[in-house]
Protein backbone atom coordinates (compact mmCIF):
# COMPACT_ATOMS: atom_id res chain seq x y z
CA UNK A 1 0.00 0.00 0.00
CA UNK A 2 1.31 3.42 -0.98
CA UNK A 3 1.97 6.73 0.75
CA UNK A 4 2.31 10.23 -0.78
CA UNK A 5 4.03 13.30 0.64
CA UNK A 6 3.79 16.87 -0.69
CA UNK A 7 6.30 19.55 0.20
CA UNK A 8 4.75 22.72 -1.21
CA UNK A 9 7.12 25.67 -1.43
CA UNK A 10 4.59 28.47 -1.25
CA UNK A 11 5.10 30.92 -4.14
CA UNK A 12 8.00 29.04 -5.81
CA UNK A 13 7.06 29.86 -9.40
CA UNK A 14 9.33 28.92 -12.29
CA UNK A 15 8.43 31.46 -14.96
CA UNK A 16 5.53 33.54 -16.26
CA UNK A 17 2.60 31.46 -17.48
CA UNK A 18 1.04 31.72 -20.95
CA UNK A 19 -1.69 33.97 -19.61
CA UNK A 20 0.54 36.18 -17.44
CA UNK A 21 -0.44 39.18 -19.56
CA UNK A 22 -3.99 38.96 -18.21
CA UNK A 23 -2.61 39.45 -14.71
CA UNK A 24 0.04 42.06 -15.47
CA UNK A 25 2.78 39.53 -14.75
CA UNK A 26 4.72 39.23 -18.01
CA UNK A 27 8.40 38.97 -17.08
CA UNK A 28 7.85 37.46 -13.66
CA UNK A 29 10.03 34.45 -12.85
CA UNK A 30 10.44 33.71 -9.17
CA UNK A 31 13.28 31.16 -9.40
CA UNK A 32 15.10 32.76 -12.33
CA UNK A 33 15.00 36.32 -11.04
CA UNK A 34 15.99 35.31 -7.51
CA UNK A 35 18.98 33.45 -8.94
CA UNK A 36 20.03 36.45 -11.07
CA UNK A 37 19.70 38.87 -8.14
CA UNK A 38 21.57 36.45 -5.88
CA UNK A 39 24.44 36.24 -8.37
CA UNK A 40 24.59 39.98 -8.91
CA UNK A 41 24.63 40.60 -5.15
CA UNK A 42 26.84 37.77 -3.92
CA UNK A 43 28.85 37.09 -7.09
CA UNK A 44 28.07 33.38 -6.91
CA UNK A 45 25.35 31.01 -8.06
CA UNK A 46 22.59 29.97 -5.72
CA UNK A 47 23.58 26.66 -4.14
CA UNK A 48 20.88 24.00 -4.52
CA UNK A 49 22.88 20.79 -5.09
CA UNK A 50 20.13 18.43 -3.97
CA UNK A 51 17.42 20.08 -6.03
CA UNK A 52 19.88 20.03 -8.92
CA UNK A 53 20.21 16.24 -8.61
CA UNK A 54 16.43 15.95 -8.64
CA UNK A 55 16.24 17.85 -11.93
CA UNK A 56 15.14 21.36 -10.91
CA UNK A 57 17.70 23.07 -13.14
CA UNK A 58 17.00 20.67 -16.01
CA UNK A 59 13.36 21.64 -15.67
CA UNK A 60 14.23 25.32 -15.78
CA UNK A 61 16.11 24.76 -19.03
CA UNK A 62 13.19 22.80 -20.51
CA UNK A 63 10.96 25.81 -19.98
CA UNK A 64 13.31 28.69 -20.80
CA UNK A 65 15.87 27.01 -23.10
CA UNK A 66 18.67 28.75 -21.23
CA UNK A 67 20.45 29.00 -17.89
CA UNK A 68 20.49 32.52 -16.46
CA UNK A 69 23.15 33.90 -14.17
CA UNK A 70 22.89 32.18 -10.83
CA UNK A 71 21.55 28.84 -12.07
CA UNK A 72 24.00 26.03 -12.77
CA UNK A 73 23.76 23.66 -15.70
CA UNK A 74 21.35 20.81 -15.00
CA UNK A 75 22.39 17.39 -13.75
CA UNK A 76 23.38 14.83 -16.40
CA UNK A 77 21.25 12.11 -14.81
CA UNK A 78 18.50 13.68 -12.70
CA UNK A 79 16.99 11.23 -10.26
CA UNK A 80 13.35 12.30 -10.29
CA UNK A 81 10.41 12.72 -12.62
CA UNK A 82 10.11 16.44 -13.31
CA UNK A 83 7.65 18.61 -15.16
CA UNK A 84 5.77 21.90 -14.77
CA UNK A 85 2.11 22.87 -14.69
CA UNK A 86 -0.08 25.70 -15.90
CA UNK A 87 -2.88 27.14 -13.79
CA UNK A 88 -6.43 27.28 -15.15
CA UNK A 89 -8.12 28.81 -12.11
CA UNK A 90 -9.43 32.35 -12.40
CA UNK A 91 -7.04 33.70 -9.77
CA UNK A 92 -3.42 33.38 -8.66
CA UNK A 93 -3.97 33.09 -4.93
CA UNK A 94 -3.01 30.46 -2.39
CA UNK A 95 -6.63 29.32 -2.34
CA UNK A 96 -6.85 28.96 -6.12
CA UNK A 97 -3.52 27.18 -6.40
CA UNK A 98 -4.20 24.68 -3.62
CA UNK A 99 -7.73 23.92 -4.74
CA UNK A 100 -6.54 23.27 -8.27
CA UNK A 101 -3.69 21.05 -7.07
CA UNK A 102 -6.30 19.04 -5.17
CA UNK A 103 -8.38 18.51 -8.32
CA UNK A 104 -10.91 21.29 -7.71
CA UNK A 105 -9.93 24.27 -9.90
CA UNK A 106 -11.56 27.61 -9.23
CA UNK A 107 -13.39 27.95 -12.54
CA UNK A 108 -15.82 30.54 -11.20
CA UNK A 109 -15.37 34.26 -10.68
CA UNK A 110 -14.33 35.37 -7.23
CA UNK A 111 -15.03 38.72 -5.63
CA UNK A 112 -12.21 41.26 -5.77
CA UNK A 113 -12.15 44.69 -4.12
CA UNK A 114 -9.21 46.75 -5.39
CA UNK A 115 -10.70 49.92 -3.89
CA UNK A 116 -11.74 48.45 -0.56
CA UNK A 117 -14.97 46.71 0.33
CA UNK A 118 -18.33 48.13 -0.70
CA UNK A 119 -20.25 50.15 1.86
CA UNK A 120 -22.98 47.53 2.13
CA UNK A 121 -20.44 44.83 3.08
CA UNK A 122 -18.90 46.96 5.82
CA UNK A 123 -22.33 47.98 7.12
CA UNK A 124 -23.42 44.33 7.30
CA UNK A 125 -20.19 43.47 9.08
CA UNK A 126 -20.70 46.20 11.68
CA UNK A 127 -24.36 45.33 12.22
CA UNK A 128 -23.77 41.59 12.62
CA UNK A 129 -20.68 41.91 14.82
CA UNK A 130 -21.98 44.81 16.91
CA UNK A 131 -18.75 46.72 16.33
CA UNK A 132 -18.86 50.51 16.10
CA UNK A 133 -16.39 50.99 13.27
CA UNK A 134 -13.48 49.66 11.24
CA UNK A 135 -10.10 51.01 10.20
CA UNK A 136 -8.42 50.73 6.84
CA UNK A 137 -10.80 49.12 4.34
CA UNK A 138 -8.19 49.36 1.60
CA UNK A 139 -5.61 47.35 -0.32
CA UNK A 140 -2.53 47.11 1.89
CA UNK A 141 0.51 45.18 3.00
CA UNK A 142 -0.36 43.28 6.15
CA UNK A 143 2.76 44.31 8.04
CA UNK A 144 2.60 47.94 6.93
CA UNK A 145 -1.05 48.45 7.83
CA UNK A 146 -0.60 47.35 11.43
CA UNK A 147 2.34 49.76 11.70
CA UNK A 148 0.14 52.55 10.37
CA UNK A 149 -3.11 51.76 12.19
CA UNK A 150 -2.14 49.53 15.12
CA UNK A 151 -2.12 52.30 17.74
CA UNK A 152 -5.45 53.71 16.55
CA UNK A 153 -6.87 50.17 16.65
CA UNK A 154 -5.79 49.77 20.28
CA UNK A 155 -7.27 53.17 21.15
CA UNK A 156 -10.63 52.73 19.40
CA UNK A 157 -11.15 48.97 19.47
CA UNK A 158 -11.96 49.07 15.75
CA UNK A 159 -10.57 46.10 13.77
CA UNK A 160 -8.32 46.76 10.78
CA UNK A 161 -9.89 45.59 7.52
CA UNK A 162 -7.82 45.23 4.37
CA UNK A 163 -7.53 43.24 1.16
CA UNK A 164 -5.03 42.64 -1.66
CA UNK A 165 -4.95 41.68 -5.31
CA UNK A 166 -6.36 38.34 -4.16
CA UNK A 167 -9.96 37.61 -3.27
CA UNK A 168 -9.48 38.03 0.45
CA UNK A 169 -11.08 39.82 3.43
CA UNK A 170 -8.40 40.24 6.10
CA UNK A 171 -9.02 41.36 9.66
CA UNK A 172 -6.08 42.43 11.81
CA UNK A 173 -6.59 42.85 15.53
CA UNK A 174 -4.51 42.90 18.69
CA UNK A 175 -4.59 39.58 20.54
CA UNK A 176 -4.75 41.20 23.99
CA UNK A 177 -6.64 44.45 23.47
CA UNK A 178 -9.21 43.09 21.00
CA UNK A 179 -8.99 39.44 22.00
CA UNK A 180 -8.20 36.41 19.87
CA UNK A 181 -11.62 34.82 20.41
CA UNK A 182 -13.32 38.07 19.42
CA UNK A 183 -11.22 38.21 16.27
CA UNK A 184 -12.18 34.66 15.33
CA UNK A 185 -15.85 35.38 15.97
CA UNK A 186 -15.67 38.47 13.76
CA UNK A 187 -14.05 36.38 11.02
CA UNK A 188 -16.76 33.73 11.24
CA UNK A 189 -19.37 36.45 10.72
CA UNK A 190 -17.35 37.94 7.87
CA UNK A 191 -17.13 34.50 6.26
CA UNK A 192 -20.93 34.21 6.13
CA UNK A 193 -21.21 37.69 4.64
CA UNK A 194 -18.44 37.07 2.11
CA UNK A 195 -20.18 33.93 0.86
CA UNK A 196 -22.71 36.27 -0.77
CA UNK A 197 -19.92 38.07 -2.64
CA UNK A 198 -17.76 35.07 -3.63
CA UNK A 199 -14.78 36.27 -1.61
CA UNK A 200 -12.44 33.28 -1.48
CA UNK A 201 -10.85 33.68 1.94
CA UNK A 202 -11.38 35.52 5.22
CA UNK A 203 -8.19 35.68 7.25
CA UNK A 204 -7.72 36.44 10.94
CA UNK A 205 -4.45 38.38 11.32
CA UNK A 206 -3.71 38.73 15.06
CA UNK A 207 -0.76 40.76 16.27
CA UNK A 208 0.98 41.84 19.46
CA UNK A 209 3.07 44.82 20.55
CA UNK A 210 2.40 48.30 21.88
CA UNK A 211 3.76 50.63 19.19
CA UNK A 212 4.70 50.60 15.49
CA UNK A 213 8.30 49.62 16.22
CA UNK A 214 7.34 46.32 17.82
CA UNK A 215 3.96 45.39 16.36
CA UNK A 216 4.33 41.84 15.09
CA UNK A 217 1.86 39.34 13.65
CA UNK A 218 1.55 36.14 15.67
CA UNK A 219 1.26 32.52 14.58
CA UNK A 220 -2.46 32.41 15.44
CA UNK A 221 -3.56 33.28 11.92
CA UNK A 222 -6.70 31.43 10.86
CA UNK A 223 -8.22 31.16 7.37
CA UNK A 224 -11.90 30.70 6.56
CA UNK A 225 -12.40 29.62 2.95
CA UNK A 226 -15.33 29.54 0.58
CA UNK A 227 -16.85 26.12 -0.09
CA UNK A 228 -15.60 24.60 -3.35
CA UNK A 229 -17.99 23.41 -6.04
CA UNK A 230 -15.94 20.23 -6.35
CA UNK A 231 -14.58 17.54 -4.06
CA UNK A 232 -10.84 17.53 -3.50
CA UNK A 233 -8.33 14.70 -3.37
CA UNK A 234 -8.24 15.19 0.41
CA UNK A 235 -11.93 14.39 0.72
CA UNK A 236 -11.67 11.38 -1.61
CA UNK A 237 -8.77 9.94 0.36
CA UNK A 238 -10.48 10.45 3.72
CA UNK A 239 -13.77 9.01 2.48
CA UNK A 240 -11.91 5.88 1.39
CA UNK A 241 -10.55 5.48 4.94
CA UNK A 242 -7.16 6.92 4.12
CA UNK A 243 -5.28 9.42 6.26
CA UNK A 244 -4.72 13.07 5.32
CA UNK A 245 -2.18 14.79 7.55
CA UNK A 246 -2.11 18.58 7.08
CA UNK A 247 0.95 20.52 8.25
CA UNK A 248 1.03 24.29 8.65
CA UNK A 249 -1.73 26.22 6.94
CA UNK A 250 -2.99 23.31 4.82
CA UNK A 251 -5.86 22.63 7.21
CA UNK A 252 -7.14 26.20 6.92
CA UNK A 253 -6.75 26.43 3.15
CA UNK A 254 -9.09 23.46 2.71
CA UNK A 255 -11.28 24.52 5.66
CA UNK A 256 -10.53 21.17 7.26
CA UNK A 257 -12.46 19.22 4.62
CA UNK A 258 -10.84 15.82 4.18
CA UNK A 259 -8.19 16.49 6.84
CA UNK A 260 -7.90 13.66 9.36
CA UNK A 261 -5.04 15.19 11.36
CA UNK A 262 -3.87 18.80 11.54
CA UNK A 263 -0.39 19.72 12.79
CA UNK A 264 0.42 23.32 13.66
CA UNK A 265 3.82 24.56 12.55
CA UNK A 266 5.50 27.93 11.99
CA UNK A 267 8.82 28.73 10.32
CA UNK A 268 10.77 26.72 7.78
CA UNK A 269 12.69 24.71 10.37
CA UNK A 270 9.61 23.81 12.41
CA UNK A 271 7.54 22.91 9.37
CA UNK A 272 10.38 20.75 8.03
CA UNK A 273 10.83 18.99 11.38
CA UNK A 274 7.14 18.21 11.63
CA UNK A 275 6.95 17.11 8.00
CA UNK A 276 9.68 14.53 8.67
CA UNK A 277 8.04 13.44 11.92
CA UNK A 278 4.63 12.91 10.30
CA UNK A 279 6.18 11.00 7.38
CA UNK A 280 7.81 8.67 9.88
CA UNK A 281 4.46 8.14 11.60
CA UNK A 282 2.24 8.00 8.51
CA UNK A 283 0.37 4.73 7.94
CA UNK A 284 -0.25 3.16 4.56
CA UNK A 285 -2.75 4.87 2.26
CA UNK A 286 -1.92 8.32 3.54
CA UNK A 287 -1.15 11.80 2.28
CA UNK A 288 1.13 14.06 4.30
CA UNK A 289 0.80 17.61 2.95
CA UNK A 290 3.02 20.46 4.19
CA UNK A 291 2.91 24.10 3.12
CA UNK A 292 6.18 26.00 3.55
CA UNK A 293 4.52 29.39 3.80
CA UNK A 294 7.61 31.41 4.71
CA UNK A 295 8.91 31.56 1.15
CA UNK A 296 5.82 33.59 0.28
CA UNK A 297 5.12 35.40 3.54
CA UNK A 298 8.63 36.40 4.59
CA UNK A 299 10.41 36.84 1.26
CA UNK A 300 8.06 36.99 -1.73
CA UNK A 301 5.60 39.55 -0.43
CA UNK A 302 8.32 41.45 1.38
CA UNK A 303 10.39 41.70 -1.80
CA UNK A 304 13.48 40.07 -0.34
CA UNK A 305 15.19 38.02 -3.09
CA UNK A 306 18.35 37.39 -1.06
CA UNK A 307 16.34 36.12 1.89
CA UNK A 308 14.31 33.95 -0.48
CA UNK A 309 17.48 32.53 -2.02
CA UNK A 310 19.02 31.79 1.36
CA UNK A 311 15.80 30.10 2.50
CA UNK A 312 15.91 27.91 -0.61
CA UNK A 313 19.49 26.99 0.22
CA UNK A 314 18.48 26.04 3.76
CA UNK A 315 15.59 23.95 2.42
CA UNK A 316 17.98 22.22 0.02
CA UNK A 317 20.39 21.27 2.82
CA UNK A 318 17.59 19.34 4.49
CA UNK A 319 16.40 17.42 1.45
CA UNK A 320 18.58 14.38 2.22
CA UNK A 321 16.73 13.93 5.50
CA UNK A 322 13.52 13.51 3.52
CA UNK A 323 14.96 11.37 0.77
CA UNK A 324 16.59 8.98 3.24
CA UNK A 325 13.33 8.07 4.98
CA UNK A 326 11.34 7.22 1.85
CA UNK A 327 10.13 3.65 1.58
CA UNK A 328 9.95 1.75 -1.73
CA UNK A 329 6.27 2.50 -2.34
CA UNK A 330 6.41 6.16 -1.27
CA UNK A 331 6.36 9.16 -3.56
CA UNK A 332 7.43 12.65 -2.54
CA UNK A 333 6.24 15.65 -4.56
CA UNK A 334 7.78 19.12 -4.50
CA UNK A 335 5.64 21.82 -6.04
CA UNK A 336 4.20 25.32 -5.52
CA UNK A 337 0.84 27.10 -5.69
CA UNK A 338 1.70 30.30 -7.63
CA UNK A 339 4.61 32.68 -7.98
CA UNK A 340 5.62 35.68 -5.89
CA UNK A 341 8.66 37.08 -7.66
CA UNK A 342 10.41 39.34 -5.11
CA UNK A 343 12.13 41.32 -7.88
CA UNK A 344 8.87 42.09 -9.70
CA UNK A 345 6.68 45.17 -9.36
CA UNK A 346 4.28 45.43 -6.45
CA UNK A 347 3.88 42.99 -3.58
CA UNK A 348 1.33 40.57 -5.05
CA UNK A 349 1.51 36.99 -6.25
CA UNK A 350 2.63 36.43 -9.83
CA UNK A 351 0.95 34.21 -12.44
CA UNK A 352 3.58 31.57 -13.10
CA UNK A 353 4.09 27.95 -14.00
CA UNK A 354 4.83 25.74 -11.00
CA UNK A 355 7.46 23.00 -10.79
CA UNK A 356 6.34 19.42 -10.21
CA UNK A 357 9.15 17.16 -9.03
CA UNK A 358 8.18 13.59 -8.13
CA UNK A 359 10.69 11.51 -6.17
CA UNK A 360 10.39 7.82 -5.51
CA UNK A 361 8.37 5.20 -7.30
CA UNK A 362 8.20 7.01 -10.66
CA UNK A 363 10.41 6.85 -13.76
CA UNK A 364 12.99 9.63 -13.75
CA UNK A 365 13.13 12.20 -16.51
CA UNK A 366 11.18 15.06 -18.04
CA UNK A 367 7.44 14.74 -18.72
CA UNK A 368 5.64 17.19 -20.98
CA UNK A 369 3.94 20.25 -19.51
CA UNK A 370 0.75 19.71 -17.56
CA UNK A 371 -2.21 21.85 -18.61
CA UNK A 372 -3.66 22.13 -15.10
CA UNK A 373 -2.36 21.88 -11.54
CA UNK A 374 -5.08 19.25 -11.07
CA UNK A 375 -2.83 16.68 -12.72
CA UNK A 376 -1.05 16.54 -9.37
CA UNK A 377 -4.22 15.62 -7.50
CA UNK A 378 -5.26 13.09 -10.13
CA UNK A 379 -1.82 11.46 -9.90
CA UNK A 380 -2.11 11.18 -6.13
CA UNK A 381 -5.56 9.61 -5.99
CA UNK A 382 -4.58 7.15 -8.73
CA UNK A 383 -1.42 6.22 -6.87
CA UNK A 384 -3.31 5.71 -3.60
CA UNK A 385 -6.05 3.74 -5.32
CA UNK A 386 -8.94 6.00 -4.34
CA UNK A 387 -11.77 7.63 -6.30
CA UNK A 388 -10.60 10.01 -9.09
CA UNK A 389 -11.06 13.74 -8.75
CA UNK A 390 -13.16 15.47 -11.39
CA UNK A 391 -10.30 17.27 -13.17
CA UNK A 392 -6.78 16.51 -14.34
CA UNK A 393 -4.86 13.65 -15.90
CA UNK A 394 -2.46 11.44 -13.96
CA UNK A 395 1.18 12.23 -14.72
CA UNK A 396 2.18 8.55 -14.50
Amino acid sequence: MARVFIGLLDSFGIGASDDADKFGDVGSNTLGNIAKHYFDTKNKAISLPNFKKLGLFNLYHEIHKSYPKGIEKGDENPSSLYTYAKEVSTGKSTFCGHMEIAGAPVDYELGYYPNGFDKEIIERFLKETGLKGVLGNCVASGTKIIEDLGEEHIKTGYPIIYTSADSVFQIAAHEEHFGLDNLYKACEIARKICDDYNVATVIARPFLGDNPSNFKRTTNRHDYTITSKYKTMLENIAEDKGEVIAIGKIRDIYDGKGVTKAVKAAGLCDIFDKFINEINLAPQKSLVFANFVNFDMDFGHRRNPIGYGEALEYFDTRLPELLNILKPDDILIFTADHGCDPTFKGTDHTREFIPVIIVGNAKAGFVNRRETFSDIGQTIVKYLGVKPVQFGKAIF
